[in-house]
């Protein structure tokens, strides 16, 4: 898929480019710079580096790969923390945005990034993660980008849940253990928690969550264990896509086998709604986090059957409703399952009309489960 959040050691990763968060001075010291020198060859690398001397925080350079699964390592020197006020957050981004530009000048179509900054540098980690997110996405929707991007994390202690973003995720799902792991991460009692929360809502726009924060509830409740709705709310009646009315006298069995085929519904049914939204395919394919390649054999009929990841990734980047989600599910003979922490959060997402695709990946790569797109 276009962009991925990964756990791996990024000296293993296979890409055309390795980004290294790299000291100014034509020297590496530990953490993920001392890993790639060892990794591509200490001597072999150091020897290049030391030709390119003094690399200005947040500016990139360029070295060959040597040992690497990669054609080249781009080093970027990044801020060190001193309180966020001397300007580090406009030097990391640069640090996203100029690897991704010199990735693109050298004809890359696949980078790896470490969470950058947030070593030696103690860059706060949840605010590492939003501007990479940010950048890399901003990267990934111009017109011009054709590129896979995998931010690599080496262990679980590279991601933890920040305040901002896990009340993100918190207004979509209420999972006791993730509300139970930020309480002992941050050392807050339940009353401040919630007064915590509260604030967060009203300060970000979501006083409308704060004030249906009951039937919300309510709502993933009656998903999960199939209680009927109160009040007024009626099921949804699903209406699949090239349904036939039925009539025992005037049916064609023959001619109903012949006109139904199951391989090209989803084909034609996603077609339909590319139409109807009148979405260019570059947008849509981006906004899915699906490959170019992938979405061009999915309109020539070239794949038969999507995987749900995929189907779920159009359910976000077309910005469907969930009525146009269920159907284009039922295309791919698929459905949403309401035991499914992945299910519900995207289910979520599309009531409550979050249809960034990587924010919603990075609340299911918090919550442990798969992302939505296509490899």
């Amino acid at each position: 898929m276009p962009f991925q959040i990964i756990r791996n050691d990024i000296t293993k990763v296979k890409a055309d480019a390795i980004v290294n968060s790299a000291n100014p001075q034509p020297k590496y010291a530990s953490g993920t710079d001392a890993a790639i020198y060892q990794a591509a060859g200490e001597e072999e690398l150091l020897a290049v580096r030391k030709q390119i001397g003094v690399i200005p925080c947040g500016n990139v350079a360029v070295t060959p790969a040597f040992r690497l699964k990669a054609k080249y390592i781009l080093h970027t020197v990044a801020p060190s923390w001193d309180g966020g006020d001397k300007g580090e957050f406009d030097v990391l981004r640069n640090c996203y945005a100029k690897s991704l530009a010199k990735a693109s000048e050298l004809g890359c179509k696949s980078i790896a990034f470490p969470l950058i900054a947030t070593g030696v540098y103690r860059f706060p980690k949840a605010e590492a993660l939003q501007i990479a997110v940010n950048e890399i996405s901003s990267f990934l929707m111009k017109d011009d980008v054709d590129m896979s991007v995998k931010l690599v994390v080496f262990d679980d202690t590279a991601f933890r849940l920040s305040k901002n973003l896990f009340f993100q995720v918190e207004s979509f799902i209420n999972d006791a253990d993730v509300i139970a792991a930020h309480r002992r991460e941050y050392g807050v009692s339940a009353r401040d928690f919630e007064l915590e929360r509260r604030r967060y809502l009203r300060e970000n726009d979501f006083a409308w969550y704060d004030e249906c924060y009951d039937e919300i509830l309510g709502d993933v409740y009656s998903l999960t264990s199939g209680s009927k709705p109160e009040g007024n709310r009626k099921p949804r009646k699903i209406v699949y896509p090239g349904s036939l009315p039925f009539d025992e006298k005037t049916f064609d069995k023959e001619q109903f086998m012949k006109d139904d085929k199951e391989e090209d519904a989803f084909r034609e049914y996603l077609m339909r709604l590319l139409i109807e939204k009148g979405i260019d395919n570059n947008v849509v394919y981006k906004r899915s986090n699906v490959s170019k390649g992938a979405f061009s054999k999915i309109l020539c009929g070239d794949t038969k059957k999507p995987q749900k990841k995929t189907v779920l990734g159009f359910c976000i980047g077309l910005k469907l409703s969930l009525e146009e989600s269920e159907n284009l599910l039922a295309s791919a003979d698929m459905a949403f399952n309401p035991y499914n922490k992945r299910d519900k959060l995207v289910i979520q997402c599309i009531e409550h009309e979050q249809y960034d695709i990587h924010t919603v990946n990075m609340m299911l790569y918090l919550c442990k489960q798969p992302l939505l797109g296509n490899e």
